[in-house]
């Protein structure tokens, strides 16, 4: 896959080059080429992640298909591609596009796509040998991509929902009939089978559901899982039809998190471990009251909808001390409430995060560095 050069500039945040020039590589993240807030990612929690899930994949008789709406990043898009991944999960039309012109070989549609314009592209490129999946619940999503059509079939997964969930057809009946059109109209071909476990009430059942929806309709492909439950999408797609593809769709795993996916991975119950690669620094710029710092991060450079950020490490005159005790309470656009003892004006503040998928939107580039916290890279992202 072709990794574009990452061009620093006065348009990236965080790095600190009014005039332009090289980016920092071979520099200490404190070395004077950054400035505060400035979002990181650990280089060696990273590798050791993506190869941590290539190998959960392999035992399990997997083919993984990264979720690549959570960074959108040549750079980690490339590398979970050497590491083995069967293709590449996109929500979106512009996603999709973004991922061919990088050279991705194969891409799973993770959603609906209804857009004339958007499906006419895709059905070009469809046409030109681009090896993509569309997915649709309904009838009119299948009718909507035989119009598109042309002289190469239309890869069609039919999804199947849960009842409180979002897209996805309710029950095996509705996706059946789904399945049925697909097979029939012109310019489609049935696929397989999909569908997203995240919300179910129960979640067993519901891949035991999506097992007996291949089943019944024959599915060469079996899509499933988030990177909250792929020990048990691991467990209930062994069931699959035999000979069928198996597919999991996890994302949030290349960085994890230190909040909701730190709670709620499956190596919580199985063994294994995923590591934190992602963190902010941000500097105290006000002490206006005993036990509240105020840090200059907000809403603009942290997620904070699935969990505030973390503080962990304080930053000194060089020298590393434990943020313990210290707790963010609110966000605003660009101020961080802090509550605790201990924090100077001018301190840096390193915070973990909680939720990667709303993390890197917020960056059009990031500096990857060592556990020595030396620039080793620059991650650049694709939203």
């Amino acid at each position: 896959m072709d990794v574009p050069e990452v061009g620093i500039d006065w348009r990236a945040k965080g790095f600190w080059r009014p005039d332009g020039g090289p980016a920092p590589v071979g520099e200490s993240l404190f070395g004077g080429g950054f400035t505060w807030p400035v979002l990181t990612l650990r280089r060696s929690a990273v590798e050791h992640n993506i190869a941590t899930m290539a190998a959960f994949a392999a035992r399990h008789g997997l083919e993984l298909a990264p979720h690549m709406k959570t960074s959108m990043a040549p750079g980690l898009i490339a590398a979970q591609l050497a590491a083995g991944a069967w293709a590449c999960t996109v929500a979106t039309a512009h996603q999709a596009l973004v991922l061919r012109r990088l050279g991705a070989p194969r891409v799973l549609l993770a959603n609906l796509l209804l857009d004339p314009a958007a499906l006419g592209w895709l059905a070009r490129e469809i046409e030109a040998g681009f090896d993509a999946y569309l997915q649709v619940d309904s009838v009119e999503g299948v009718e909507a991509a035989s119009r598109a059509a042309r002289s190469a079939p239309v890869p069609v997964l039919v999804e199947l929902g849960h009842d409180g969930g979002r897209t996805g057809a309710r029950g095996l009946d509705r996706l059946r009939a789904v399945a049925d059109a697909a097979a029939e109209a012109p310019g489609t071909r049935f696929a397989g089978v999909t569908g997203y476990e995240g919300g179910a009430a129960d979640v067993p059942g519901f891949l035991d559901d999506l097992v007996a929806a291949a089943h019944a309709t024959g599915a060469g492909i079996v899509s499933a899982g988030g990177s909250a439950w792929f020990d048990v999408v691991a467990e209930k797609l062994s069931h699959a039809p035999e000979g069928s593809l198996r597919v999991l769709r996890s994302g949030a795993y290349v960085t994890h998190d230190d909040g909701y996916y730190r709670e709620h991975t499956p190596f919580a119950r199985i063994a294994g471990e995923l590591r934190p690669a992602l963190a902010v620094w941000a500097q105290v710029l006000s002490t206006p009251e005993p036990g509240l710092a105020i840090v200059g991060m907000g809403k603009r450079d942290a997620p904070f909808d699935e969990g505030l950020p973390e503080p962990q490490v304080i930053r000194r005159a060089g020298v590393l001390r434990s943020a313990d005790g210290l707790v963010v309470t609110r966000l605003q656009d660009q101020h961080c409430y802090v509550e605790g003892s201990g924090l100077r004006i001018g301190d840096l503040v390193r915070f973990g995060i909680s939720h990667p998928c709303t993390a890197f939107d917020k960056w059009r580039a990031l500096p990857v560095v060592d556990d020595d916290d030396v620039v080793r890279d620059v991650l650049e992202t694709y939203f």
